[in-house]
């Protein structure tokens, strides 16, 4: 579908329109909106300059870029999108969601704001999303920073079938629907240092998700672990484009969820990669933060 048809108008909304639940002391940015023909999507868009273009995963949203944008703002443009059923985004009921939708959608969202010489940093989701935007535009993208995520067929991955069949069965939809299980359990169990996943900050990863029907997109992008393997495999195949961007991986070697293969499957792939493992979990950006943004740093200087 055309560019044209998809984009309908941009929005900026100061932050009297921002959840109560948010502390704005750790989320101090302004929300922009952009409105797609599938969905209102939220952005936040700090500073001037070189353009970092951050994405995110499951269950997470801008949130947990947070401290990189406070920081790496300072010298660069930074641009943090919540996929739509994500965060600040809204929840259309007739939005599948798929890695897939998500992956058009933020492919829309580069060429409406006319977005180039980007650095693109991914994570978990984010990273079948972004890196199939970045095919679609691999001539604005400079550089690629990709956390804990994966880009080849999951259907053999043992990990990847239990989640899949959890997924897929009655009492697993109710666990995600009923009890917010990907929030309340999955997420916590991501953490290597319990401590980094206060209960405050904690209370910003459920804030999204208050009622059943506002989880449906935990459940549908939940699903496209397996469900879009073949996706993720045409994609891996194509990669080759991009192979010769500048890569930084920043890898939390302890992640209870992607075991090490993963991680030796980018390697292979992306030999000039700069490697960087942290004795940490999935989420390098909560537990990691400073070393993560330190690295990010060095690579954009």
């Amino acid at each position: 579908m055309k560019h044209s048809l998809l984009i309908l108008f941009i929005m900026t909304v100061t932050n009297i329109h921002a959840q109560e639940w948010i502390d704005k002391t750790l989320y101090p940015f302004e929300s922009h909106y952009l409105q797609l023909e599938s969905g209102n999507l939220h952005y936040i868009d700090e500073g001037e300059g070189e353009i970092l273009l951050f994405v995110h995963g499951t269950p997470t949203w801008s949130f947990l870029y947070r401290d990189f944008i406070k920081e790496l703002s300072k010298s660069y443009r930074c641009i943090a999108v919540d996929n739509l059923g994500f965060g600040l985004s809204k929840k259309p009921t007739d939005f599948v969601g798929t890695p897939q939708n998500h992956a058009e959608n933020l492919s829309d969202f580069i060429e409406a704001l006319k977005l180039k010489d980007i650095t693109l940093i991914v994570h978990d989701f984010g990273g079948p999303i972004g890196l199939s935007a970045a095919l679609d535009h691999p001539e604005r993208i400079n550089k690629i920073v990709l956390f804990n995520s994966w880009l080849w067929a999951t259907e053999d991955d043992p990990m990847a079938q239990q989640i899949n069949g959890l997924l897929n069965s009655p009492e697993g939809e109710q666990y995600y629907l009923e009890h917010n299980y990907s929030v309340q359990v999955l997420l916590k169990e991501a953490f290597i240092d319990p401590s980094k996943l206060t209960q405050h900050i904690h209370n910003h990863y459920i804030g999204p998700f208050p009622d059943p029907s506002s989880r449906e997109a935990l459940l549908n992008i939940g699903k496209g672990f397996v469900g879009a393997s073949d996706w993720y495999e045409s994609k891996w195949q194509q990669l080759d484009r991009l192979a010769k961007k500048d890569w930084l991986i920043l890898w939390g070697n302890k992640d209870p969820f992607l075991n090490p293969g993963y991680l030796k499957k980018w390697k292979s792939k992306l030999p000039n990669a700069t490697v960087v493992e942290l004795e940490t979990g999935h989420f390098v950006q909560e537990e990691k933060t400073k070393e993560a943004i330190l690295a990010i740093e060095k690579m954009l200087n």
